[in-house]
């Protein structure tokens, strides 16, 4: 079975649990990369990874990072690495930049995922407040938003990558952020998110959570994480959604 198999099996969240995680969410916080698109469908994130390694390797820093942290094909944790040893520095200043400029590349190729337009433009009708909250920059965020008619939808609440880069998730910073912002109590939220740094970041703001994934790899990533309620399709949420508007 490879990494991109999707079975319907996967699914774990019971139709009257959905039912009510949807009932209840009126304010929904997305995740980008996963709940809302691949963004790097086609601009690979492996080469993202390698260009900010050979981008430090120029700067005579390829002491800096481990063989492993070399070789990952995730270029956050290239970013991460870099972090724990110079944190708030200049070099992770501008490796931070240096990945927001390849992820606003990645944009143009991104590819959508199945049923997110129109379950986000549902949810919007229906009168949820939605946000994103996620690690990748705001910036990137909003110029997929916009390309794809939907920043409307989200306007202003996209919460994203900043400087202070230990309140990423799983810290639940970006997560109350948007709460605070929307005025929302945690229980009246849902997150759906596609890893396990979503589920931890939502326990910790005490927000309910979706899971997402799009292939068996995901799946087994939430699920041993702890997460309850996975799906491997929007379309169920989108059905539920529709059938009590």
């Amino acid at each position: 079975m490879t990494p991109d198999t999707t079975q319907t099996e996967l699914v774990t969240v019971e139709t009257g649990n959905l039912r009510e995680l949807i009932t209840n969410a009126r304010f929904v916080l997305f995740d980008f990369d996963g709940p809302i698109c691949q963004l790097f469908a086609g601009h690979k994130a492996e080469q993202v990874a390698k260009e900010l390694v050979d981008w430090l390797e120029g700067q005579g820093l390829r002491g800096l990072l481990t063989e492993e942290e070399r070789g990952h094909p995730d270029p956050m944790v290239v970013l991460y690495a870099v972090n724990r040893r110079h944190p708030h520095s200049d070099l992770v200043a501008e490796l931070e930049e240096r990945l927001t400029q390849q992820e606003l590349k990645a944009v143009i190729s991104a590819m959508p995922t199945a049923y997110a337009d129109p379950l986000i433009r549902t949810w919007s009708a229906v009168g949820s407040r939605l946000a994103v909250a996620t690690n990748n920059s705001p910036r990137t965020v909003s110029n997929y938003l916009t390309d794809r008619g939907l920043a409307g939808c989200f306007a202003p609440h996209v919460y994203g990558r900043t400087g202070e880069l230990d309140l990423l998730k799983p810290d639940p910073h970006c997560l109350n952020r948007a709460l605070n912002a929307m005025g929302a109590a945690p229980s009246a939220a849902l997150m759906i998110g596609d890893a396990p740094t979503d589920l931890y970041a939502a326990e910790r703001a005490g927000v309910p959570f979706l899971g997402y994934a799009r292939n068996e790899y995901k799946f087994q990533l939430l699920k041993d994480a702890g997460a309850l309620n996975i799906v491997d399709s929007l379309l169920p949420v989108l059905r539920t959604l529709r059938s009590q508007a």
